[in-house]
């Protein structure tokens, strides 16, 4: 990508029910740059929605459902939640998308390394089943909020060296709750990015995904999320560690009102 994209999680809240025609033209009135489709209980989209997001011009990221664990305890499970990220990725790609995110998996008291390997095999097969397709659509396991869910930084940079298309999406939201309020000053934040471009190369600060909000949080981890001025997530710092390393990519605001503090992390980025 040519710069850093300022998104929303969903369609802007002003659109109330009036879809994504009329969240385009929120977007466009605020400035904003796209938004990430929230697939959560399903990938479903009508005809009308399809036509609004092809014909936006704006950057289109995408969720999987929530309901994914690449090591769940029964098969059917599994195969489900690799067929869940495989439609993501096909629906995305259809409709002009940059990259698509998901929570990979839970680690149900198991072996780390286990599985690392349950999660390594199953993305083998979502991304061989997406390159029979021609599909190259960036696909990303997010760092996760707890410590109970398979996703930490280490872990999602070593998936991705494995894959072509794999590349990490960074909630630093998630990585703040998921050690307890570290991980949240201006040094802290140069260092994910010195370690991301150090280890996967410039083409994955060139094409990042990230996802930021307020966020409470206690020692188990994340609990919900909130608006930026009403928690303790440094984004302003954050912000100067995306400029001073010239990151370019996708931004999607996950904050309860999603396209006011999306404005206000643009707006702050831009005065930097």
């Amino acid at each position: 990508m040519d710069k850093l994209n300022f998104l929303t999680a969903g369609v802007p809240l002003r659109a109330g029910n009036k879809g994504y025609g009329v969240g385009f033209e929120i977007l466009n009135d605020m400035g904003l740059d796209g938004l990430e489709l929230e697939f959560v209980r399903g990938v479903r989209i009508s005809d009308k929605s399809r036509d609004a997001v092809m014909n936006s011009g704006k950057v289109i990221t995408a969720h999987a459902p929530f309901y994914v664990n690449l090591n769940a305890r029964e098969p059917e499970k599994i195969e489900a939640s690799a067929q869940r990220i495989i439609e993501t990725a096909q629906t995305a790609n259809e409709l002009g998308g940059y990259s698509i995110t998901f929570h990979a998996a839970y680690y149900l008291d198991m072996d780390k390394e286990i599985v690392f390997k349950q999660v390594e095999a199953q993305t083998k097969i979502i991304t061989e089943n997406l390159a029979k397709s021609n599909n190259k659509i960036w696909i990303r396991p997010e760092t996760t909020g707890k410590g109970t869910q398979w996703g930490d930084l280490d872990e999602i940079i070593r998936l991705s060296k494995e894959f072509e298309t794999v590349l990490p999406c960074v909630d630093f939201s998630h990585l703040h709750a998921r050690y307890n309020g570290i991980l949240n000053t201006y040094d802290e934040f140069c260092t994910i990015f010195e370690k991301i471009g150090n280890e996967l190369g410039q083409t994955a600060l060139d094409n990042f995904h990230a996802h930021i909000a307020g966020i409470e949080y206690g020692p188990k981890g994340e609990k919900k999320h909130l608006n930026l001025e009403e928690s303790d997530f440094n984004y302003k710092d954050l912000l100067k560690a995306f400029k001073k390393f010239d990151v370019k990519g996708a931004v999607v605001c996950e904050s309860p009102n999603i396209e006011d503090d999306a404005k206000l992390l643009k707006e702050y980025y831009l005065s930097l």
